[in-house]
This record gives structure tokens, C-alpha cells and sequence, in this order.
């Protein structure tokens, strides 16, 4: 019986996921077509069946990362509803929290320092999901500088967290960040009147 090479195909999705994985394990110079058809089991000359190159492949990464990690955690916020705290710890949870789109997001940003291209596109990303910050924190402060200051360390939070490794003095990391959560997302105090 012979053996017919190539009978088995990935789809382009499949080469994307991979292409993903790698990206997220050791940066863009791990995206390599020989080693994705090898992690995939097939030979590299279906890839080109759905890609002209290298770049046609990580370039479909990053549209793929940027509608999961925006469009598709938006449109789920909406869909599950909630009040604008919830609807902000949603968003934090489904792009920082899970194993896909952190490891991920956290590659892009690496990527991006070195790649003008990744930077433009990473801050596309980060200006819409600044935009949902400031959306959801203005419906319960008014203050617009304290809006963007919320939102802005909301952010830095959220992203900086996975790089931080102090201690906190007895306290776990959770409960360290449910406190910073609660402060950020407290209704703002009124003002005191002038005495």
C-alpha cells in the first residue's frame, strides 16, 4: 500500500493556533513554518496552500489576536451584561486570566518593542480597551481626570500584575489584588465642602 505524503491537511486556522502557540512559548523568531508543520504533524508545503510567506502567517496571528482579545471580549462583556464593575472584572478575566490570550497578549507586547508595525496595532488594542475602561468608570465617577487615572492604573494593573514578584507581607496575591480592584472601582468620595 502506498503512502501518500501530504494526505493529511491542516486547516488555516490550525496553522494560526500553532503559529499562536509558538508565539506566546518564545516570540516570533519561534513562528517557523518548519517547526509548526513538524509540531502539526504534516509537511510544510500545505501551509503555502494559505499563506505566501512567513509574514502573511503573522500577520493573520495578529488579526486573530486582536479580534479575541477586543471584539470577541467585548461583544461577550455586552452579551453577559452586569453593572460596569462586573462588566470591567469580566474584561480583565477573559484577557489577562486565561491561559491563551495572556501568554499571548504578553508576547505582542515583547514583540512590539523591536516591530513599529506589532507597536501600532498593540496600541489599537490598548486605546479600545482603554476606551471600555473609560466607558465603564464613567458611568459611576464624573470627574474626567479621575475617569482616565482610575482607568490608567486599572490597566496597569491588570498587565503588570504577571511581572511583579514581591511579596505582600501575608497577603496572597488574590487578596492583594481584589483590595486594588475594590479601590479602583469604589464610587469616588464627595467632595468636602470647604471649611
Amino acid at each position: 500500500m502506498a503512502h501518500t505524503v501530504g494526505a493529511i491537511r491542516t486547516t488555516r486556522d490550525g496553522w494560526i493556533e500553532e503559529g499562536l502557540r509558538a508565539l506566546a512559548a518564545g516570540g516570533p523568531d519561534a513562528v517557523r513554518v518548519e517547526a509548526l508543520a513538524k509540531r502539526l504533524g504534516v509537511t510544510k508545503g500545505g501551509f503555502y496552500g494559505y499563506f505566501a510567506d512567513r509574514e502573511a502567517l503573522l500577520e493573520a496571528m495578529l488579526d486573530t489576536w486582536e479580534r479575541e482579545s477586543t471584539d470577541e471580549v467585548i461583544e461577550r462583556v455586552e452579551r453577559e451584561g452586569g453593572d460596569p464593575r462586573a462588566k470591567i472584572k469580566r474584561a480583565g478575566v477573559l484577557t489577562f486570566s486565561d491561559d491563551r490570550l495572556l501568554p499571548i497578549d504578553l508576547a505582542v507586547r515583547d514583540w512590539a518593542r523591536r516591530d513599529e508595525a506589532v507597536a501600532v496595532r498593540l496600541r489599537r488594542v490598548d486605546n479600545r480597551r482603554m476606551a471600555l475602561l473609560r466607558e465603564m468608570i464613567g458611568s459611576f465617577c464624573s470627574d474626567p481626570e479621575e475617569v482616565e487615572a482610575r482607568s490608567l492604573l486599572a490597566f496597569c494593573v491588570a498587565i503588570g500584575e504577571h511581572f511583579l514578584a514581591a511579596d505582600h507581607g501575608g497577603r496572597t496575591r488574590a487578596q492583594v489584588l481584589a483590595r486594588a480592584a475594590a479601590l479602583l472601582l469604589a464610587a469616588p468620595r464627595p467632595e468636602e465642602p470647604p471649611r
